[in-house]
């Protein structure tokens, strides 16, 4: 009963966005393309990592596709916080604008030792490859990935821009950041793309480190639940962890997070590819 009530709730919220007037003093050159752009790279990048059975895109590269969305994404808060007029909303911008590049970098460098485990960029091949023996074989566990796991999950928090990577909204400096001038229904288009992108980025992961749609161990009475089941079922737990870090952790200095982000995150993705193609190569 009490998640019919959040449910409903949130719809309530929802509802409540869309008839409320834009303040007069906000001002917008291009008014409507910076809230609407946000939430529109999140489901693109969903569409081509949900399972196959219920995926509508057949593409084999859809490592690429991701990456390449994924990059769209900090157009519509720098074009935000341009047009906002207002000397806060830029430095949100900016902040955003240089944090996710540089994380973009350290993601990116994550996902480079799956491909070469996997030798190839097509999702479906990726999993395929997990599943002799269950969860041992995951890449996070026998995939020896998990370096490459805590590298995507640290860049997945400063690019959904959640704490403790949340310099972008600090609200004690910049008031509320690149959307302060952002209200009604345009605020809640980034709220929306926020919310979007965390599950977005756990779908991703729950691809390329966590097995995808494969059960936890092949044999029955795992292998009874279908595959999109256990997809959600692994989502929602990184959901959970991303929102358990949010209550914990407090908010990082943003030179530290910088420094974080180009001195440790990126020298260890580095050193995760050398390991992986050397042992890959070993093998083969």
């Amino acid at each position: 009963m009490r998640l019919v009530h959040v449910a409903l709730l949130a719809a309530i919220t929802g509802l409540a966005c869309g008839p409320k007037p834009e303040p007069a003093s906000a001002v917008h050159t291009p008014p409507d393309l910076p809230p609407q752009s946000v939430p529109s790279p999140p489901p693109l990048r969903f569409a081509v990592t949900f399972p196959p059975a219920l995926s509508s895109a057949p593409l084999d590269g859809r490592l690429l596709v991701i990456l390449g969305i994924t990059s769209m994404s900090v157009y519509g808060i720098a074009l935000a916080g341009w047009s906002s007029n207002n000397k806060y909303s830029l430095l949100g911008a900016l902040r955003s604008s240089a944090q996710m590049i540089s994380y973009e970098l350290a993601l990116g460098l994550s996902l480079v030792g799956v491909v070469l485990r996997a030798g190839s960029l097509n999702l479906r091949v990726i999993v395929e490859q997990q599943a002799t023996l269950g969860a041992a074989t995951w890449n996070i566990l026998g995939g020896g990935q998990f370096i490459a796991f805590f590298i995507y999950l640290m860049a997945a928090f400063a690019e959904t821009n959640r704490l403790p990577f949340d310099l972008p909204e600090a609200e004690t400096e910049l008031i509320a950041g690149y959307h302060t001038e952002y209200s009604a229904m345009r605020f809640g288009l980034y709220f929306l793309g926020e919310y979007i992108n965390m599950v977005t980025v756990c779908s991703i992961a729950t691809a390329l480190f966590l097995g995808g749609w494969l059960p936890l161990l092949p044999f029955h009475p795992f292998d009874w639940i279908p595959g999109p089941i256990w997809f959600l079922g692994k989502v929602f737990v990184l959901l959970f962890v991303m929102i358990w870090v949010r209550w914990t952790l407090p908010r990082l200095r943003y030179d530290r997070l910088m420094n974080f982000g180009w001195k440790v995150l990126l020298p260890l993705g580095l050193i995760n590819i050398v390991v992986t193609g050397a042992i890959v190569a070993l093998r083969a």
